[in-house]
């Protein structure tokens, strides 16, 4: 069986969990790897054989997506010829993490798909919604479209939505607490984070962000280029993780058992929703990083709120099931069945 599997390469959670599910993937038939979008700090590991352009949102330097840099990017013209001369029939099943060109080109030439992503979690009707944004909505939908839709959330709100991915090198990971805070919050400026987080000094804070190719020390801050290694080791010594509201990052804070607080993202529905499903579970949440949060953040640096979650090592599991229809070997009993 030939198997594309399509990731979103916009921010680096779908690559992250796409490093778990690659390895299953490839022993299920002949694999081939799709990431379109280019706004991730994060090597694969992997060979991709097409490397696409799709449709990128732009993070800003003030707590949401650039909408005006993201709409100057966009050139629909692109993204047709990108769906037209994708040989998308050479293949007998798509696997895709919401990522357009290769759900686009399957709906348009009737190929096979399986959805599997946190989106589509987010679009369970179970699952926390904020709000009304109808058009957010409409975009989640449409955006990378599928008949067959599973998600991934910190809950399993239903039947089709499972719990997080996490990395093995976190699951083997040793935790311990060295007392300071890992920060991350890519739609935040270096400076921003430091104008606002210097003002809190009775704490060390470990900030990872793109903007740097080498270690800043400013105060009792340290700013860290993206790096896996030294992000998984600065949070699993930490007391607790500041981050955006997420997907892969806040539930790794949550199985190595971190205090954790969200910033949601301005504009972006996906996250809001997120914030609204950890805040449920306890999780404290602040609207945005500024000098009127700095009280918040004081009080939450100095109380215990550990979140107790269960996060088992399904991925093959949940995968032999989502591809039983397709895959023509026996295979064991699973989750699904």
């Amino acid at each position: 069986m030939k198997i594309l599997y399509a990731i979103q390469g916009t921010g680096n959670g779908h690559l992250t969990r796409a490093k778990e599910i690659i390895p299953v993937l490839q022993q299920k038939g002949e694999l081939d790897i799709l990431v379109s979008g280019n706004e991730n700090n994060l090597d694969l590991g992997f060979e991709i054989k097409y490397n696409l352009k799709g449709l990128n949102f732009t993070f800003g330097k003030k707590g949401g997506i650039d909408f005006w840099t993201s709409f100057k990017k966009m050139k629909l013209s692109h993204f047709y010829r990108e769906i037209k001369n994708l040989p998308i029939k050479n293949y007998d099943l798509i696997v895709n993490d919401f990522e357009p060109i290769s759900a686009w080109a399957a709906k348009l030439n009737n190929v096979k798909v399986i959805s599997l992503s946190h989106q589509n979690a987010v679009l369970d009707a179970a699952s926390p919604k904020y709000g009304k944004y109808k058009i957010e909505k409409l975009i989640l939908k449409y955006y990378a479209p599928a008949k067959f839709r599973f998600g991934f959330h910190f809950k399993t709100y239903s039947s089709e939505t499972f719990t997080p991915i996490i990395r093995r090198i976190v699951r083997t990971t040793k935790t311990s607490n060295k007392g300071h805070f890992t920060v991350y919050l890519p739609s935040y400026s270096i400076e921003k984070i430091s104008k606002v987080l210097s003002l809190v000094p009775m704490v060390k804070w470990h900030v990872f962000s793109k903007e740097t190719n080498s270690l800043i020390f400013k105060k009792n801050i340290t700013i860290y280029p993206i790096n896996e290694f030294d992000f998984i080791k600065s949070m699993a010594s930490s007391a607790g993780v500041l981050c955006g509201a997420g997907f892969e990052t806040p539930s790794e804070a949550l199985f190595l058992k971190k205090k954790l607080m969200v910033i949601p993202m301005k504009n972006q529905y996906e996250q809001q929703c997120n914030a609204l499903a950890l805040k449920e579970m306890g999780v404290n949440v602040i609207k945005k990083l500024s000098k009127k949060q700095i009280l918040k953040i004081a009080k939450w640096i100095h109380i215990q709120n550990t979140i107790e979650v269960e996060y088992p090592n399904t991925t093959e599991e949940i995968l032999e099931a989502l591809l039983l229809p397709y895959y023509k070997q026996p295979i064991l009993p699973t989750i699904l069945s």
